[in-house]
């Protein structure tokens, strides 16, 4: 991949004298550290983004742009990976679930890509801004309702709302009932925590949602996919929401966190709006860091690098962002110059709602427990150790418990305004359970969104 160099001309601690390694403990402590590694042999670099694998690593931001908007030079389809079809790839590396071929708009290219994603982006484009604040403020308001009285005033925020409020919001776009709501979350979930079998689950619920949608169309996400003038089949559909899940859940659960921790944060001006921390951490935090697997249709050079045809570059969202020599003139950018969302022909389709999720997540946690702390420093806080994304593993929180449980609240209410309906005298068998320093009391049969649906009922 790199033209031979005189072994006296590279400096000590180069990536040339070893690929520096982009994941692990130390990348994950201090990434920053890695990228200034890296940037000191140019705009890319060789990596080992897992073990034994090598891929060509982007850390400049025009050199980012250069790749993400140049289709005709560097496409997606994963499939052309010459280290893969060389069988130089370890079947169980963590690396192929995220560059391994799918048949989604995310891996392909031309007409291909341009149909698929035309399906997407239509149909994203029907979802009710309104609609998505209100599914918002309902899963948050449900998913503090669980911890908000224990009677410690402690809560462990990422595990308790921000992963799962994301997995509310999107089983309630695509029109799930509970049960496959249920299997959707679980599936989904055990995918991104290596649990066997997830595949199976996630891909059997959405087969079966699908199915329901066929007999039973709905003003849903579902069906607007299949109801797309693209004709996609049942297969294409399926493929197309496993990216909707797995591009916009894990990332969205990352931005709520790190949003609401920089909020929180002893550096943050009082005063400032949710929406800056947010914007922060996509500059600053780029939930998805290094993806986007690019592979070019023939020998390129990046700066002073040749790469081989077929060979992977990897976008550094997290390294473009933070760019020094980006930092110089940002202030005079655009606040959504970031590259966060990507850019080019597969940047997110789903970037103002998502930004709008993170927002109202944020906003809702402070309305509800307007005095909510961290109870660690933001620096002292412990940050995962994957390439590929960029999430804080806790982050602990504490709060004054309420008095009395949060119930249901009413989906026809307008914006901001939901109506609290009281349930202290509701029944044991309808009140939310309440935590307390022994433990949690018994929860309502079913999983996460059966659970949250009869909530919004009052069951």
């Amino acid at each position: 991949m790199q033209q031979p160099r005189d072994p006296q001309e590279i400096p000590p601690g180069c990536p040339a004298h070893g690929n520096v390694q982009m994941y692990g403990p130390s990348f994950g402590a201090d990434p920053d550290s890695h990228y200034a590694q890296l940037r000191s042999s140019g705009p890319s670099a060789p990596v080992d983004i897992a073990p034994d694998v090598q891929a060509e690593l982007v850390t400049s931001y025009d050199a980012a742009l250069y790749v993400l908007q140049n289709p005709a030079s560097f496409v997606r389809d994963s499939r052309r990976w010459n280290a893969l079809n060389e069988g130089r790839v370890p079947a169980d590396s963590p690396a192929l679930p995220m560059m391994g071929y799918r048949p989604n708009a995310l891996f392909s290219d031309g007409a291909a890509h341009a149909r698929l994603r035309q399906a997407v982006t239509d149909s994203l484009a029907t979802v009710n801004e309104h609609q998505v604040i209100r599914q918002t403020q309902q899963s948050a308001a449900y998913l503090i309702s669980q911890f908000s009285t224990d009677i410690r005033g402690q809560a462990e925020l990422m595990a308790e709302y921000a992963q799962p409020l994301p997995l509310l919001v999107f089983s309630d776009l695509f029109g799930c009932p509970p049960e496959i709501g249920d299997r959707v979350i679980a599936g989904i979930s055990g995918i991104f925590e290596g649990t066997p079998g997830a595949d199976e689950v996630l891909g059997g619920a959405l087969t079966e949602l699908i199915a329901l949608k066929r007999r039973r169309p709905a003003a849903d996400l579902t069906t607007r996919l299949m109801a797309h003038p693209a004709q996609l089949s049942d297969e294409e559909v399926l493929h197309q929401l496993v990216t909707l899940l797995s591009g916009g859940t894990a990332p969205l659960a990352a931005a709520i966190g790190t949003s609401s921790a920089l909020y929180l944060g002893e550096e943050w001006q009082v005063g400032l709006p949710v929406e800056d921390a947010v914007s922060q951490t996509l500059w600053n935090y780029a939930p998805i860091a290094n993806y986007a697997a690019h592979y070019p249709t023939h020998d390129v050079e990046i700066g002073n690098r040749v790469i081989r045809a077929n060979d992977p570059i990897l976008i550094s969202f997290a390294a473009a962002n933070t760019d020094p020599k980006l930092t110089e003139h940002r202030e005079n950018l655009s606040a959504k110059a970031h590259l966060a969302f990507g850019a080019g022909p597969h940047a997110c389709p789903a970037k103002d709602p998502a930004f709008m999720i993170a927002v109202t997540a944020v906003e809702a946690l402070l309305n509800r427990l307007p005095d909510v702390e961290m109870r660690v420093p933001f620096k002292a806080l412990t940050w995962a150790p994957s390439p590929w994304s960029r999430s804080l593993v806790t982050l602990p929180i504490r709060f004054t418990p309420r008095a009395v449980p949060q119930a249901a609240e009413s989906a026809e209410s307008g914006v901001g305004q939901m109506t609290q309906q009281q349930t202290a005298t509701s029944s044991p068998s309808t009140a939310t359970p309440s935590r307390t320093n022994a433990g949690v009391a018994p929860q309502p049969k079913g999983g996460l969104f059966s659970r949250f649906l009869a909530w919004t009922r009052g069951e």
